[in-house]
């Protein structure tokens, strides 16, 4: 499909870095960007007149919730209570089960996919919560996200998680429940999956190695993980340096920090994403040598993905975005649980950061260039994150007509301060409309938002059947006042 696509402010790449075009315009043609530029463009292909709108580059989401979320659940508890809702040891070894069926599944997905897609991404790579499930993400789950990738168009690095031991509670304190035999089996699984989509060789869909949290893994999971990975060239996402209770346990368990357990595994190199990267020596509630981490890490070239509306929520903030990024390291964006808003990300990163470590903390196009450019090199994608004749045409469109976006000044300061991504109106990868007049063609949302209420009950309902006290849902998620009434 040949198109001009128009708009008063057009977030282009000049030179290594972006720029703004007003009243500009983006040509593409067979999924290809073929100019950007003002005035009359050389393309004769039909207009599209977006107006008011911010066009920018596809936003990229490294660590985005394809799920029904759970920080609505457990992040405003106090951390007792908190701790207990990842479920007994007693049901972790005994019972442990799918809480849905794999028609609910489907729901669960095509939920969490419609929703990052309606708020601006275009390239995504998936997180769900295992925590529903009996042990892992199976690859027949991830071959449906697939195929429904595939038919809505979006880009998506896909893989089924593993783990060896899942986090529990016994008599109020953490715990494991152990099997690596699971462990290995699923890591068995996700390389057939990546084989089968390596085959396939489809640029919208890529295999990945998605294992779960760090201290979930034995040594040997993450020495194979490493290895396949090299003999595969395969990206591997770990989430690790994210709290200090894995930093305390990966110590205690191994005689070595996380980092250091990363780096003798075999995958501290340029092939590893790292969501969050919180609990480094550059933390000031530890001590040590300041910023030995942060270079292991940018001379390896491992790409850090920062999630900052998840990770404030939980009550802390990466210290801090610019020193990592001006130590060379990649840094790339992630949502990590709902609303998959990188938009609202931004603004509360943005001044979280300054409140607490200063103005030089981080600065608002420096997390653009996260959510396009940084995502695109953590991908090894040159084709990605830029609107420059050559690159692949994903772009997504904020518009600001509405009356409570208030005045312009700069189109992007103005987006992240009076908006958010709920102003997405338009998406395109490769040229082809994801999201068309804010809505995703044949699909029902009123329905599909239903359907994914009863998911999220039955979800909820789960935590009940985990506890180790058997108590109600009313007593694990009190309201937030008094419910009256029928």
């Amino acid at each position: 499909m040949d198109q001009v696509i128009r708009a008063r402010y057009v977030l282009a790449h000049s030179e290594g870095s972006h720029v703004w075009l007003e009243d500009g315009y983006v040509a593409h043609s067979d999924g290809v960007v073929t100019e950007v530029g003002t005035g009359t463009p050389n393309s004769t292909a039909p207009v599209l007149d977006l107006g008011n709108t911010v066009l920018t580059p596809g936003l990229i989401d490294l660590d985005a919730l394809v799920d029904i979320d759970h920080l609505i659940l457990d992040a405003h508890h106090e951390p007792a209570h908190a701790r207990e809702l990842v479920g007994s040891v007693d049901y972790w070894s005994d019972r442990p089960r799918d809480i849905l069926t794999p028609e609910q599944r489907d729901v669960l997905r095509r939920f969490g996919l419609a929703q990052l897609a309606l708020h601006g991404v275009t390239t995504y790579m998936p997180i769900a919560s295992e925590i529903h499930l009996g042990w892992n993400e199976s690859a027949d789950e991830l071959r449906h996200l697939a195929d429904l990738t595939r038919e809505w168009g979006l880009r998506g690095y896909l893989g089924p998680s593993y783990r060896s031991a899942v986090g529990a509670v016994a008599d109020g304190e953490r715990t494991f429940v152990e099997n690596a035999e699971l462990g290995e089996a699923g890591l068995d699984e996700a390389l057939r999956f990546a084989d089968e989509l390596a085959e396939q060789d489809d640029d919208l869909v890529r295999p990945v190695l998605l294992p779960c949290r760090i201290e979930t893994l034995t040594p040997r999971l993450m020495e194979r993980t490493a290895e396949e990975a090299g003999r595969r060239d395969l990206l591997v996402r770990l989430h690790s340096l994210q709290q200090p209770w894995e930093r305390e346990v990966i110590i205690r368990r191994h005689g070595m920090t996380p980092l250091d357990l990363i780096e003798r595994t075999g995958l501290l190199n340029d092939r590893l994403l790292v969501p969050h990267a919180l609990w480094t020596d550059r933390n000031s509630k530890l001590t040590g040598p300041e910023g030995v981490d942060i270079t292991r890490l940018s001379v390896a070239g491992v790409s850090v993905i920062h999630c900052p509306l998840t990770t404030f929520r939980y009550g802390d903030m990466l210290e801090t975005f610019n020193e990592f990024r001006d130590a060379g390291v990649t840094m790339a964006l992630g949502t990590d649980s709902f609303p998959p808003d990188l938009v609202r990300g931004m603004d509360v990163g943005l001044h979280a950061s300054r409140l607490l470590y200063g103005p030089g903390a981080v600065d608002l196009g420096g997390y653009m260039e996260a959510a396009t450019l940084g995502g695109a090199a953590a991908l090894k994608r040159p084709d990605l994150g830029r609107l420059e004749a050559g690159a692949s045409a994903d772009m997504t469109a904020f518009s600001l007509d509405d009356f409570r976006d208030g005045v312009v000044e700069d189109p992007l300061r103005t987006l992240v301060l009076n908006g958010t991504a709920r102003n997405v109106t338009h998406t395109f990868v490769a040229g082809r409309p994801v999201v068309r007049d804010g809505g995703i063609p044949g699909v029902d949302l009123s329905e599909l938002r239903e359907q994914a209420q009863k998911v999220f009950d039955l979800l909820r309902h789960g935590y009940s059947e985990r506890d180790g006290r058997g108590r109600p849902v009313e007593d694990l998620f009190p309201p937030s006042f008094p419910v009256r009434g029928a």
